[in-house]
C-alpha cells in the first residue's frame, strides 16, 4: 500500500467514507488509520502534521494533504467514475475547503458519532494499521 489515509474514527460520515473507499480502491492503493488510534497519533508526529487538524488526512510518500485537497488525490486513485472528480482540482482550493469545513463542522451533528472506533471485518482488517 502507497498511502495512507487518516481518518475520525468515531465520525459516522468518516466511517462510511472509508468503506465507499476500500470498496473502489481496485488496487489496495490505500492503507488506513484513524486519527485517534496510536498509528495516527505518531503518523501525525512523523510527518509533523498540526494536532489540531480536523480533517481527512492523505499521506503520499514524505507529503501529506488535508481538506478537499486529499479527497480528489484520493479520488485520483478510485476506478472510474470516481476518478473523474480528481477534476475539481482546478477549482480553487480555498472554494473547495470552503465546502469541506462546512461538511466537516458538522459532520457528528448530521451523521452522528460513535463511541468507539468500529473494528474492520477481517476481509480488510490488513488495510489498516493499529
Amino acid at each position: 500500500m502507497d498511502q495512507i489515509i487518516l481518518f475520525d474514527g468515531l465520525c459516522h460520515f468518516c466511517h462510511g467514507s472509508v468503506q465507499f473507499i476500500i470498496k473502489r480502491d481496485s488496487t489496495c492503493t490505500f492503507a488506513f488509520a484513524s486519527l485517534q488510534s496510536k498509528t495516527g497519533k505518531e503518523l501525525i508526529n512523523k510527518y509533523n502534521i498540526p494536532e489540531d487538524t480536523n480533517s481527512l488526512v492523505l499521506i503520499d510518500g514524505d507529503s501529506y494533504y488535508v481538506k478537499s485537497a486529499a479527497v480528489l488525490r484520493i479520488c485520483q486513485k478510485l476506478r472510474a467514475p470516481w476518478k473523474l472528480l480528481s477534476f475539481f482540482r482546478i477549482v480553487p482550493s480555498s472554494i473547495r475547503d470552503f465546502i469541506y469545513d462546512v461538511v466537516a463542522k458538522n459532520r457528528y451533528k448530521w451523521f452522528g458519532k460513535k463511541e468507539i472506533c468500529t473494528i474492520p471485518p477481517p476481509v480488510v482488517r490488513k488495510r489498516f494499521l493499529d
